[in-house]
């Protein structure tokens, strides 16, 4: 068999079992009034309180801020390691890779110990460790009125 006819062979049974599946997939619809069916908000209304997107946004900001200065620390150590290993024996190298290496260790600390700062001064202060690192704003209550009848 040539390679054309291999070829053709392979995406006509393609094309013919590609019908068969969409034949067979065909379905009615029960909700003919909205054919899309209800679509529902997948964020509760009024869960997060008065002001709580906009602390929500902040606590994602700042955990993000974590995870770019943890995977950025992770890759000034790799490249230490990897100027370290390159040296060669050069005095002056292999100070610089270390010099590295412990400047990364400590931006690490720096960032970890951050986080212990904030949850001790929030206990301590707030009588909760999570008072600073997410904390909650009390507003006058909801802007729309709700109705009774």
């Amino acid at each position: 068999m040539s390679k054309r006819l291999r070829l053709l062979l392979v995406l006509l049974t393609g094309i013919i079992f590609s019908f068969n599946v969409s034949v067979s997939v065909l379905a009615l619809t029960t909700n003919t009034d909205n054919p899309f069916g209800t679509i529902t908000n997948p964020i509760k209304q009024g869960s997060l309180g008065p002001g709580g997107g906009l602390i929500t946004l902040l606590n994602n900001v700042l955990r993000l801020v974590f995870v770019v200065a943890g995977i950025y620390a992770f890759l000034q150590i790799v490249g230490a390691g990897l100027n370290f290993m390159n040296a060669g024996g050069d005095a002056k190298k292999i100070e610089q890779a270390w010099s590295q290496i412990w400047q990364s260790l400590l931006g690490v600390v720096i960032v970890i110990s951050s986080l212990a700062i904030a949850a001790l001064a929030g206990q301590l202060l707030f009588g909760d460790a999570t008072a600073i690192l997410n904390p909650r704003i009390y507003g006058p209550g909801p802007i729309i009125p709700t109705i009774t009848p």
